[in-house]
């Protein structure tokens, strides 16, 4: 437990206040929360979560994990989860590090060792902990002690971490995410193509022919991995955003709906209070007068 609480003690250091917060690395963000949370939906890229101090529960549809200092959990696609923060207090709080997997040290070391296989697991999990995973990544975070080694070292503990990931429990899922003609990787295509129009009208034919797939086979294999059809999660995608831009952006429910590529006001406020369970303007209020709101992991 030696580097587990290294690690909470440097992500305390960096994370002052509740929520999250961002760092100069792009691939790492930080989380912190002075009391649980209510379960807030949200889109969790593919990543590596570590939590150092409390506990957290995360749900993909019915079925839903829990994950603390003991267990890391994995993401291996973006998933539309609802994130729950179970254990915080303000004299200890929930404290986790947010690392995103970078696809291109993915390839490059999927190519170093020449594998790549089929695998039916979870495309989100939870694993015991690793001590050599949690001393790379609090080595990743005690680099923001020291901004000036960033350019140069941060690639490489990231490298590391990526080849650990590869190594351990899910690097068979990896591999198969990774592999350009698994169903998987098509998969993913699709989300990234999704997320990159979320705001323009889904267009099943072209989403279908950004994975390679046809539209038959999209609609199966994407549910089958988030739970979802395309156009559920493009409707998540949104809705989130219109939350992000009411709640930091003091954008009014009407702009934001539209922003996010709603015609109708009233279609946008029913889609906003089932998801989040209250009307985009009672909800807004709701989280700024929570002080430990925590969005995402």
């Amino acid at each position: 437990m030696e580097k587990i609480a290294e690690l909470a003690q440097v992500i305390r250091r960096h994370a002052v206040k509740p929520g999250m917060t961002a760092t100069p690395l792009p691939r790492l963000a930080l989380f912190r929360a002075d009391q649980p949370s209510a379960p807030t939906p949200a889109v969790y890229e593919a990543s590596l979560c570590l939590i150092a101090q409390g506990s957290k529960r995360v749900s993909l549809g019915d079925e839903g994990l829990l994950y603390d200092a003991s267990r890391y959990l994995l993401v291996s696609v973006d998933l539309p989860l609802v994130g729950h923060v179970i254990e915080a207090s303000a004299d200890a709080p929930y404290l986790c590090c947010k690392i995103d997997l970078d696809p291109a040290a993915l390839a490059d070391l999927m190519v170093s060792d020449g594998s790549a296989e089929r695998a039916e697991m979870p495309v989100m999990a939870v694993y015991p902990s690793d001590p050599d995973l949690i001393d790379a990544a609090s080595r990743l975070v005690r680099l923001l002690d020291h901004p000036e080694s960033i350019p140069v070292l941060a690639p490489l503990i990231e490298r590391e971490i990526v080849y650990r990931l590869l190594i351990g429990p899910h690097g068979a899922m990896l591999r198969h995410l990774m592999s350009a003609g698994s169903r998987l990787n098509q998969v993913s295509r699709a989300i990234a193509a999704i997320r990159k129009g979320f705001d323009a009208q889904l267009r099943i034919e072209e989403i279908a022919a950004a994975a390679g797939m046809s539209a038959s086979s999209l609609h199966a294999h994407f549910k089958a991995v988030t739970r979802l059809t395309p156009i559920e999660y493009q409707k998540q995608l949104r809705l989130q955003e219109a939350r992000r831009l009411m709640l930091t952006g003091g954008a009014t429910a009407g702009s934001a709906g539209f922003a996010v590529g709603y015609d109708s006001p009233s279609q946008f406020s029913r889609e906003y209070r089932r998801l989040f369970g209250a009307p985009p303007r009672q909800d807004v209020e709701r989280l700024k007068n929570v002080p430990a709101h925590v969005e995402a992991v």
